[in-house]
């Protein structure tokens, strides 16, 4: 029973995590949303991609809600909790939620070009002992809104490229 009430769980917070998602395509970002949420089930905090608005490549959606939740806490340890993202976690992004003691983290879509997969990566070392349980729940919503994003964009660049000819 518990296993089933744990995906039923992971897939409303997967939800609340699209729904990030689609505020960064709605802003022409890479549609990508990350949720944090506690033991009793409480949202601590949300986020979604900025890279683009904020012009720097550490405002990845796990970066800005690990940065909320830090705040909101007052602390940057965050044992005992659960990020939700909907696409893998790049080394950077793996790297700050290592770091940050997040204990689960459970994503919707691979990231082939940039994920960050733990079994490739020897150097996080001394952190091996104290490495988040990863957890993939494919989310076919969160797939399709980076494929229409990425759809979006090469049609976008071939309007402008073709009007300079």
């Amino acid at each position: 029973m518990e296993k089933i009430d744990n995906l039923k769980n992971d897939h409303y917070y997967m939800v609340k995590a699209l729904i990030q998602a689609r505020k960064a395509f709605d802003c022409d970002e890479v549609p990508i949303g990350a949720i944090i949420v506690n033991k009793a089930g409480k949202i601590i905090a949300r986020a979604y991609n900025q890279v683009e608005k904020k012009e720097s490549q550490l405002a990845h959606a796990e970066l800005q809600v690990l940065a909320k939740a830090t705040k909101k806490m007052k602390q940057w340890r965050l044992n005992d909790l659960t990020i939700y993202v909907t696409l893998q976690p790049c080394v950077m992004c793996m790297g700050a939620l290592i770091l940050s003691r997040i204990e689960r983290i459970v994503y919707a879509a691979n990231s082939p070009l940039f994920g960050c997969d733990l079994d490739k990566h020897e150097w996080f070392g001394i952190y091996k002992d104290s490495l988040p349980m990863i957890e993939f729940q494919e989310n076919v919503e969160s797939i399709e809104l980076l494929k229409n994003f990425f759809i979006k964009q090469r049609r976008i660049k071939n309007d402008s490229s073709s009007s300079f000819r």
